[in-house]
């Protein structure tokens, strides 16, 4: 089986059943051409076997030795955390973006994650109400680090000082930063490069297509991908409180997800073709993808 991506789109009927996902201010519509594929229907029965429906058959998941080498539930898990992201962070006054490292190299998330859960404890004593989502994510050196986003339910505007959340978590730095207003789509611009790794970290990484970005006006230079091998399977990347509102799906026609968008044109658009072995297409995957904040 082979995917190509960005393939041209195909024209949708109006009658065509698609999901339509609402985040925040942005909403996309995706259209399976197939929503099921020919051929034997799995059904999961563990994390680790599956049933081929028609046969009987139980088979097992190929289970890789590490995050990179299964792509696509990377892909999902980045994807799920842009959603709720979008769904939840505006860029209003009474959210914050912390960054909380290490004085010293730490290399067990166990330990990583036992210490955000008591600085937490901390801030949710002085603050009361306080929603977020974290995302960890490890430097060149395979020290692990924790990128949280807050939002400060019973207050309207929220300013603290980086010396008073160095003391709560106790344990390395802590950056303290405003989220921006003025970009229309947090998910994208916060989680961009989760899975990619600076040059200048990336010393020992193999391989890897190196990109060059701009970040608040200066050229960096990225690996591509440099961090996927650092992720032990089966690792949660992202944790969110219960608080943090989930996207709303819904499946329905194409006309009436067009009319709810209120758009005619995307945004962003793109499609992926799914081809046999033989290379007969068996399905394609298109995405529209529409921001209320853009014009």
């Amino acid at each position: 089986m082979k995917v190509l991506k960005n393939q041209p789109s195909k024209e949708v009927l109006k009658n065509k059943i698609v999901k339509l996902t609402t985040m925040g201010n942005i909403q996309e519509i995706m259209i399976i051409e197939k929503l099921q594929l020919d051929g034997f229907p799995i059904k999961k029965i563990s994390k680790t076997e599956y049933m081929i429906i028609e046969t009987g058959e139980v088979m097992e998941y190929k289970v890789g030795e590490n995050r990179a080498e299964n792509k696509e539930s990377l892909r999902k898990t980045f994807k799920k955390i842009r959603q709720l992201i979008n769904t939840n962070f505006t860029g209003e006054k009474n959210e914050l973006a912390f960054t909380i490292t290490y004085d010293s190299l730490m290399t067990n998330t166990k330990v990583l994650y036992n210490d955000f859960k008591h600085f937490m404890e901390k801030l949710r004593k002085k603050y009361s109400n306080v929603e977020y989502i974290s995302v960890v994510e490890p430097q060149g050196s395979g020290s692990w680090h924790c990128h949280i986003l807050l939002k400060f339910m019973e207050l309207n505007k929220i300013y603290i000082l980086n010396k008073e959340i160095n003391e709560m978590w106790g344990h390395g730095f802590v950056t303290v930063k405003a989220i921006k207003q003025n970009v229309d789509n947090l998910g994208a611009y916060l989680s961009a490069y989760l899975g990619d790794i600076p040059l200048d970290e990336g010393q020992g990484s193999e391989g890897g297509f190196i990109k060059e970005v701009e970040i608040n006006g200066k050229k960096k230079k990225f690996i591509k991908g440099g961090r996927l091998h650092m992720y032990p399977p089966g690792m949660n990347i992202y944790r969110a409180s219960r608080g943090i509102k989930q996207p709303t799906k819904e499946y329905m026609r194409y006309d009436k997800a067009k009319k709810i968008v209120g758009a005619v044109t995307p945004n962003y658009s793109t499609c992926i073709k799914i081809l046999d072995d033989d290379g007969i297409e068996i399905n394609s995957i298109a995405y529209e993808n529409y921001n209320s904040k853009r014009k």
